[in-house]
Protein backbone atom coordinates (compact mmCIF):
# COMPACT_ATOMS: atom_id res chain seq x y z
CA UNK A 1 0.00 0.00 0.00
CA UNK A 2 1.49 3.30 -1.13
CA UNK A 3 1.12 6.09 1.40
CA UNK A 4 2.43 9.45 2.43
CA UNK A 5 3.22 7.97 5.84
CA UNK A 6 5.07 4.89 4.60
CA UNK A 7 8.59 6.43 4.79
CA UNK A 8 7.93 7.31 8.42
CA UNK A 9 6.48 3.87 9.10
CA UNK A 10 9.50 2.18 7.54
CA UNK A 11 11.76 4.29 9.73
CA UNK A 12 9.76 3.17 12.76
CA UNK A 13 10.20 -0.48 11.85
CA UNK A 14 13.92 -0.20 11.18
CA UNK A 15 14.79 1.55 14.44
CA UNK A 16 13.16 -1.27 16.40
CA UNK A 17 14.68 -4.77 16.74
CA UNK A 18 15.93 -6.12 13.44
CA UNK A 19 14.35 -9.52 14.04
CA UNK A 20 10.84 -8.06 13.83
CA UNK A 21 10.08 -10.04 10.67
CA UNK A 22 12.40 -13.00 11.19
CA UNK A 23 10.14 -15.28 13.21
CA UNK A 24 10.95 -14.20 16.78
CA UNK A 25 8.21 -11.60 17.05
CA UNK A 26 4.92 -12.70 18.61
CA UNK A 27 1.81 -11.31 20.25
CA UNK A 28 1.65 -11.30 24.04
CA UNK A 29 -1.96 -11.43 25.26
CA UNK A 30 -3.24 -9.98 28.51
CA UNK A 31 -6.86 -10.52 29.58
CA UNK A 32 -7.95 -7.21 31.09
CA UNK A 33 -11.62 -8.14 31.55
CA UNK A 34 -13.50 -11.41 30.89
CA UNK A 35 -13.20 -12.04 27.16
CA UNK A 36 -11.41 -8.72 26.52
CA UNK A 37 -7.70 -8.82 25.70
CA UNK A 38 -4.80 -6.53 24.92
CA UNK A 39 -2.26 -7.94 22.45
CA UNK A 40 1.17 -6.32 22.31
CA UNK A 41 4.13 -7.29 20.18
CA UNK A 42 7.16 -8.91 21.79
CA UNK A 43 10.50 -9.91 20.33
CA UNK A 44 10.24 -7.22 17.68
CA UNK A 45 7.81 -4.79 16.09
CA UNK A 46 4.42 -6.33 15.27
CA UNK A 47 2.49 -3.09 14.87
CA UNK A 48 0.29 -1.15 17.25
CA UNK A 49 -1.36 -2.75 20.27
CA UNK A 50 -4.49 -4.73 19.45
CA UNK A 51 -7.73 -5.06 21.35
CA UNK A 52 -9.73 -8.29 21.16
CA UNK A 53 -13.29 -8.95 22.35
CA UNK A 54 -14.48 -12.53 22.16
CA UNK A 55 -17.53 -14.50 23.21
CA UNK A 56 -20.61 -16.34 21.95
CA UNK A 57 -21.86 -13.31 19.98
CA UNK A 58 -18.69 -13.05 17.91
CA UNK A 59 -15.17 -11.71 17.79
CA UNK A 60 -14.15 -8.06 17.43
CA UNK A 61 -10.51 -7.18 16.72
CA UNK A 62 -9.28 -3.60 17.21
CA UNK A 63 -6.47 -2.99 14.69
CA UNK A 64 -4.57 -5.87 13.11
CA UNK A 65 -0.83 -5.20 12.88
CA UNK A 66 1.64 -5.26 10.01
CA UNK A 67 0.80 -6.96 6.71
CA UNK A 68 3.90 -9.26 6.67
CA UNK A 69 2.86 -10.65 10.07
CA UNK A 70 -0.77 -11.32 9.14
CA UNK A 71 -0.53 -15.10 9.53
CA UNK A 72 0.92 -14.67 13.01
CA UNK A 73 -1.85 -12.23 13.94
CA UNK A 74 -4.61 -14.51 12.68
CA UNK A 75 -3.12 -17.48 14.55
CA UNK A 76 -2.81 -15.49 17.78
CA UNK A 77 -6.43 -14.39 17.62
CA UNK A 78 -7.70 -17.87 16.81
CA UNK A 79 -5.70 -19.34 19.70
CA UNK A 80 -7.69 -17.11 22.06
CA UNK A 81 -11.08 -17.30 20.40
CA UNK A 82 -11.22 -20.62 18.56
CA UNK A 83 -13.20 -18.71 15.97
CA UNK A 84 -12.66 -16.34 13.04
CA UNK A 85 -12.86 -12.57 13.38
CA UNK A 86 -16.33 -11.11 12.73
CA UNK A 87 -15.48 -7.41 12.92
CA UNK A 88 -12.27 -5.39 12.65
CA UNK A 89 -12.22 -1.82 13.99
CA UNK A 90 -9.38 0.29 12.57
CA UNK A 91 -8.32 3.15 14.83
CA UNK A 92 -6.48 4.95 11.98
CA UNK A 93 -5.00 4.28 8.55
CA UNK A 94 -1.33 3.61 9.30
CA UNK A 95 0.06 0.35 7.96
CA UNK A 96 1.04 -1.02 11.36
CA UNK A 97 -2.65 -0.94 12.36
CA UNK A 98 -4.43 -2.03 9.15
CA UNK A 99 -1.98 -4.53 7.65
CA UNK A 100 -4.21 -7.62 7.98
CA UNK A 101 -7.41 -5.93 6.76
CA UNK A 102 -7.51 -7.63 3.36
CA UNK A 103 -6.88 -11.12 4.72
CA UNK A 104 -9.43 -10.77 7.50
CA UNK A 105 -11.97 -9.32 5.07
CA UNK A 106 -11.47 -12.30 2.77
CA UNK A 107 -11.97 -14.61 5.75
CA UNK A 108 -15.37 -13.03 6.39
CA UNK A 109 -14.70 -10.10 8.71
CA UNK A 110 -16.41 -6.74 8.30
CA UNK A 111 -13.95 -3.84 8.61
CA UNK A 112 -15.28 -0.75 10.41
CA UNK A 113 -13.64 2.69 10.64
CA UNK A 114 -14.18 6.42 10.43
CA UNK A 115 -15.04 7.64 6.93
CA UNK A 116 -11.86 9.77 6.78
CA UNK A 117 -9.79 6.62 7.28
CA UNK A 118 -11.40 4.96 4.27
CA UNK A 119 -10.83 8.07 2.19
CA UNK A 120 -7.17 8.21 3.20
CA UNK A 121 -6.58 4.53 2.41
CA UNK A 122 -8.31 4.94 -0.96
CA UNK A 123 -6.15 7.98 -1.77
CA UNK A 124 -3.09 5.93 -0.87
CA UNK A 125 -4.08 3.16 -3.31
CA UNK A 126 -4.89 0.53 -0.70
CA UNK A 127 -6.17 -2.74 -2.07
CA UNK A 128 -9.95 -2.79 -2.37
CA UNK A 129 -10.23 -5.74 0.04
CA UNK A 130 -8.33 -3.74 2.69
CA UNK A 131 -10.78 -0.82 2.71
CA UNK A 132 -13.35 -0.55 5.50
CA UNK A 133 -16.77 -1.72 4.35
CA UNK A 134 -18.66 0.08 7.10
CA UNK A 135 -17.85 3.69 8.02
CA UNK A 136 -19.21 6.21 10.48
CA UNK A 137 -18.96 9.98 11.03
CA UNK A 138 -19.29 10.66 14.77
CA UNK A 139 -19.78 7.34 16.57
CA UNK A 140 -21.00 3.78 16.23
CA UNK A 141 -21.81 1.29 19.01
CA UNK A 142 -21.37 -2.48 19.15
CA UNK A 143 -23.47 -4.60 21.52
CA UNK A 144 -21.75 -7.99 21.70
CA UNK A 145 -20.80 -10.55 24.34
CA UNK A 146 -22.49 -8.59 27.11
CA UNK A 147 -20.39 -5.50 26.42
CA UNK A 148 -21.00 -2.13 24.86
CA UNK A 149 -18.18 -0.96 22.62
CA UNK A 150 -18.57 2.75 21.90
CA UNK A 151 -16.46 3.71 18.88
CA UNK A 152 -15.90 7.49 18.74
CA UNK A 153 -14.13 9.82 16.36
CA UNK A 154 -11.50 12.17 17.81
CA UNK A 155 -10.86 14.97 15.36
CA UNK A 156 -7.45 15.95 13.96
CA UNK A 157 -5.47 14.10 16.62
CA UNK A 158 -2.94 11.50 15.41
CA UNK A 159 -4.61 11.72 11.96
CA UNK A 160 -7.99 13.05 10.80
CA UNK A 161 -9.54 9.57 10.90
CA UNK A 162 -8.84 8.45 14.48
CA UNK A 163 -11.17 6.30 16.55
CA UNK A 164 -11.13 5.51 20.25
CA UNK A 165 -13.14 2.63 21.70
CA UNK A 166 -14.76 2.74 25.15
CA UNK A 167 -16.03 -0.35 26.99
CA UNK A 168 -17.97 1.37 29.82
CA UNK A 169 -19.10 -1.81 31.63
CA UNK A 170 -15.52 -2.84 32.33
CA UNK A 171 -13.90 0.63 32.37
CA UNK A 172 -11.52 -0.01 29.46
CA UNK A 173 -10.55 2.40 26.68
CA UNK A 174 -8.53 1.65 23.54
CA UNK A 175 -6.97 4.89 22.31
CA UNK A 176 -5.27 3.86 19.09
CA UNK A 177 -2.35 6.18 18.47
CA UNK A 178 -4.02 9.01 20.34
CA UNK A 179 -1.71 7.72 23.07
CA UNK A 180 1.89 6.50 22.99
CA UNK A 181 2.37 5.44 26.60
CA UNK A 182 5.61 6.86 28.03
CA UNK A 183 6.83 7.91 24.58
CA UNK A 184 6.92 11.09 22.53
CA UNK A 185 4.00 10.62 20.10
CA UNK A 186 4.07 10.66 16.33
CA UNK A 187 1.54 13.26 15.11
CA UNK A 188 0.91 12.71 11.41
CA UNK A 189 0.21 16.25 10.27
CA UNK A 190 0.39 15.16 6.63
CA UNK A 191 -2.66 12.98 7.31
CA UNK A 192 -4.70 15.60 9.14
CA UNK A 193 -3.27 15.23 12.65
CA UNK A 194 -2.48 18.25 14.81
CA UNK A 195 -0.80 18.98 18.11
CA UNK A 196 -3.83 20.84 19.46
CA UNK A 197 -6.18 18.08 18.35
CA UNK A 198 -3.92 15.43 19.86
CA UNK A 199 -3.93 17.15 23.25
CA UNK A 200 -7.69 17.71 23.02
CA UNK A 201 -8.24 14.00 22.25
CA UNK A 202 -6.19 12.98 25.28
CA UNK A 203 -8.17 15.37 27.48
CA UNK A 204 -11.40 13.88 26.11
CA UNK A 205 -10.22 10.41 27.08
CA UNK A 206 -9.17 11.63 30.54
CA UNK A 207 -12.69 13.00 31.05
CA UNK A 208 -14.07 9.51 30.34
CA UNK A 209 -11.66 7.81 32.75
CA UNK A 210 -11.15 7.37 36.47
CA UNK A 211 -8.31 6.03 38.57
CA UNK A 212 -9.35 2.42 37.86
CA UNK A 213 -9.61 2.77 34.08
CA UNK A 214 -7.43 0.45 32.00
CA UNK A 215 -6.20 2.16 28.84
CA UNK A 216 -4.86 0.26 25.84
CA UNK A 217 -2.55 2.73 24.08
CA UNK A 218 -1.57 2.55 20.45
CA UNK A 219 2.01 1.83 21.52
CA UNK A 220 3.58 1.11 24.89
CA UNK A 221 2.38 -0.86 27.92
CA UNK A 222 -1.13 -0.95 29.38
CA UNK A 223 -1.81 2.51 30.77
CA UNK A 224 -3.81 4.34 33.41
CA UNK A 225 -5.48 7.74 33.65
CA UNK A 226 -2.38 9.00 35.46
CA UNK A 227 -0.20 7.89 32.54
CA UNK A 228 -2.43 9.76 30.11
CA UNK A 229 -2.38 12.87 32.28
CA UNK A 230 1.42 12.68 32.32
CA UNK A 231 1.35 12.68 28.52
CA UNK A 232 -0.87 15.76 28.41
CA UNK A 233 1.30 17.56 30.93
CA UNK A 234 4.42 16.74 28.91
CA UNK A 235 2.91 17.88 25.62
CA UNK A 236 1.62 21.15 27.03
CA UNK A 237 4.94 21.89 28.72
CA UNK A 238 6.92 21.06 25.59
CA UNK A 239 4.62 23.20 23.46
CA UNK A 240 5.24 26.15 25.75
CA UNK A 241 9.01 25.64 25.69
CA UNK A 242 9.12 25.62 21.90
CA UNK A 243 6.66 28.52 21.64
CA UNK A 244 8.96 30.71 23.72
CA UNK A 245 11.59 30.32 20.99
CA UNK A 246 9.14 30.62 18.10
CA UNK A 247 8.04 34.07 19.26
CA UNK A 248 11.68 35.11 19.30
CA UNK A 249 11.70 34.48 15.55
CA UNK A 250 14.01 31.48 15.64
CA UNK A 251 14.08 29.02 12.76
CA UNK A 252 13.42 25.32 13.24
CA UNK A 253 17.15 24.55 13.14
CA UNK A 254 17.86 27.30 15.69
CA UNK A 255 15.18 25.93 18.01
CA UNK A 256 16.59 22.42 17.70
CA UNK A 257 20.05 23.79 18.53
CA UNK A 258 18.63 25.30 21.73
CA UNK A 259 17.39 21.79 22.71
CA UNK A 260 14.38 23.10 24.66
CA UNK A 261 13.04 19.59 25.37
CA UNK A 262 16.25 18.33 26.95
CA UNK A 263 14.52 17.92 30.31
CA UNK A 264 12.03 15.47 28.78
CA UNK A 265 14.34 13.52 26.50
CA UNK A 266 15.60 10.96 28.97
CA UNK A 267 12.06 9.90 29.88
CA UNK A 268 10.10 10.28 26.62
CA UNK A 269 12.70 9.97 23.85
CA UNK A 270 12.77 6.78 21.74
CA UNK A 271 14.17 5.53 18.46
CA UNK A 272 11.48 6.87 16.12
CA UNK A 273 10.46 10.12 17.82
CA UNK A 274 13.69 11.48 19.22
CA UNK A 275 13.91 14.71 21.17
CA UNK A 276 14.94 16.49 17.97
CA UNK A 277 12.06 15.06 15.97
CA UNK A 278 9.57 15.96 18.70
CA UNK A 279 10.93 19.50 18.73
CA UNK A 280 10.49 19.74 14.97
CA UNK A 281 6.95 18.35 15.18
CA UNK A 282 5.98 20.99 17.71
CA UNK A 283 7.72 23.75 15.77
CA UNK A 284 5.81 22.79 12.63
CA UNK A 285 2.53 22.67 14.54
CA UNK A 286 3.12 26.17 15.93
CA UNK A 287 4.22 27.76 12.67
CA UNK A 288 1.89 26.18 10.10
CA UNK A 289 -1.44 27.87 9.61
Amino acid sequence: MKSRFMPALCALIFVLPANAQEGDVSWKSTEIAPGLYMLEGQGGFAGGNLGLLTGDDGTVLIDDGLEPLTAMTVAAVESLTGAPVDFVINTHAHGDHVGANATLHNQGATVVAHENLRRQMARDDAARDALPELTYTDSVTFHLNGYTAEVMHVSSAHTDGDSIIHFPEVNVIHTGDAMFNGLFPFIDMDSGGSLGGYIAAQKQIIAMANDATKIIPGHGPLASKADLQASVDMLEACRELVWELVVQGKTADEVVAENPLAGYGETWNWGFITTERMTRQIYRALTTF
